[in-house]
């Protein structure tokens, strides 16, 4: 039996999540994967609408961060135009969300996917990743996840 989702999100980030927040996105075994939080955190702007949860795809993106993921993916970005563009729109579509999280008010709309100004900056691949999963039509997100077994395979979230 999986236990409450604040004690599974608990466990995966190794502390509580900050603010009031939901699960976005679970897996086959019923545990959260993405949590989406509210934009105002003890009344502060927090920009980080979807935050990915689970142990394994953090872990499998991790590996890909330290190993220069995003300085390829800024590279890519500055030679491929189409690819910019799609990521802008993802940005777009990401701040739309958090303002619909905050009912319709978006205390951080300078910032967009990761807490960035510039959509093309990147500096947080697990953001991405979790928006993608989120149903933002984010191109750097789904190419991670399309690159990654999603799942754990062995519900380690149920044990809590």
């Amino acid at each position: 039996m999986i236990p409450s989702d604040a004690g599974v999100v608990a466990l995966q980030l190794g502390r509580a999540p900050r603010g009031s927040w939901r699960v976005a996105v679970r897996c086959s075994y019923g545990a959260p994967v993405v949590i989406a939080t509210a934009p105002l955190v003890d009344g502060r702007p927090f920009p980080t609408l979807f935050y990915l949860t689970c142990p394994h795809l953090v872990a499998a993106v991790s590996t890909i961060e330290s190993g220069g993921g995003c300085e390829t993916w800024r590279s890519r970005l500055a030679a491929d135009p189409a690819l910019a563009d799609r990521l802008r729109d993802a940005d777009g579509e990401y701040r739309i969300e958090r303002a619909r999280e905050g009912g319709g008010v978006d205390p951080t709309p300078g910032s967009g996917i990761g807490g960035e100004r510039d959509p093309l900056g990147m500096k947080c691949l697990h953001a991405h990743a979790a928006a993608y999963l989120a149903g933002i039509a984010d191109p750097i997100g789904e190419s991670l996840v399309m690159g990654l077994d999603r799942e754990c395979g062995d519900g380690r979230c149920e044990e809590g």
